[in-house]
């Protein structure tokens, strides 16, 4: 893979080629001989959408990667020209890492990227040192299993928050950057949660940050409409024996409980941190514990 590196005072920088005509932007940050640990963002999120206090808490012990998905951030914008699947999504998780040269990896996945790190853990176990999953849904099959042993089919396991579904279900038009901001900012309220309490000028000043890196404020919507097929790894992920964590946030309204605790269960050896009051957003009160749990897996594993 090439590469095209340049630096700045406290961070490396390069650009990835990831598919004929498609190059992702990727940072580093920490010592270049700490084990790698790679952040994986959700969907239509750029690499940003992981907080500084976090990446430099993770950056103590490791050689931090985070990158812009196609179609966020400074990667290629290509869906409308070459419409790709979730799945090739997952392809881009190891194209990063081929092109960074790093043999193997601790993942950390967060909603999509939850779903993409299970399917490297899948298909690529051999270039994972160790896998956190946060804010997402099972890539497989099997039932969940509630405490009392009734088995709850996966299509039974509660939904998204109807107010957050209402809020998707809204057309997105563009009347100006603040506009949009506000836009962003009432979207993570609901992502937030109703238990921690909701820091608007956080959440908007990440969301300026983010739009000045990607140098527009229009988001593509790439990812909603990319085929969803193929996803499914139940067996493989039964059968799992890298070092697994599922972080289950309390107050999540995208995949609530018991979405982590299934998790827990169909990943083979998969253990399960709970942060409580958390929600499907990173303010700056979970950052600390987040952290702590990240590196607590990590560091052991």
């Amino acid at each position: 893979m090439h590469t095209t590196p340049m630096h700045t005072a406290h961070r490396d920088t390069a650009d990835v080629e990831a598919a004929p005509g498609v190059r992702l932007w990727t940072e580093q940050r920490g010592a270049a001989d700490a084990p790698a640990l790679l952040l994986v963002m959700g969907a239509q999120a750029a690499g940003l959408g992981w907080p500084e206090p976090l990446v430099d808490a993770l950056a103590e012990h490791h050689r931090v990667i985070r990158y812009d998905h196609r179609d966020t951030g400074r990667s290629t914008w290509s869906y409308e020209q070459d419409p790709y699947r979730i799945a090739d999504l997952a392809g881009d998780v190891v194209a990063v890492l081929d092109g960074l040269g790093v043999e193997r990896a601790h993942l950390v996945g967060m909603s999509l990227g939850g779903i993409l790190t299970q399917l490297v853990l899948a298909d690529h176990p051999e270039r994972v040192l160790s896998a956190t999953l946060l804010g997402t849904a099972a890539c497989s099959t099997a039932p969940y299993v509630a405490p009392d042993g009734t088995r709850v089919p996966v299509e039974e396991l509660p939904g998204v928050d109807p107010r957050i579904l209402e809020e998707w279900a809204r057309p997105v038009e563009d009347h100006g950057l603040e506009a949009e901001l506000d836009r962003r900012v009432r979207h993570w309220k609901l992502l937030n949660g109703d238990h921690i309490p909701f820091d608007a000028d956080w959440f908007r000043e990440l969301e300026r940050r983010i739009i000045e890196h990607t140098g527009r404020y229009d988001t593509s919507g790439a990812h909603a409409r990319a085929d969803q097929s193929g996803l499914v790894r139940t067996d493989a992920l039964a059968a799992n024996e890298v070092p697994t964590l599922v972080v289950a946030p309390t107050g999540e309204p995208v995949f609530p409980l018991p979405h982590p605790q299934h998790l827990a269960q169909v990943i083979g050896g998969a253990r399960l941190v709970e942060i409580p009051g958390m929600g499907h957003a990173l303010p700056r009160q979970v950052l600390g514990p987040l952290a702590e749990a990240i590196l607590g897996h990590t560091v052991r594993a």
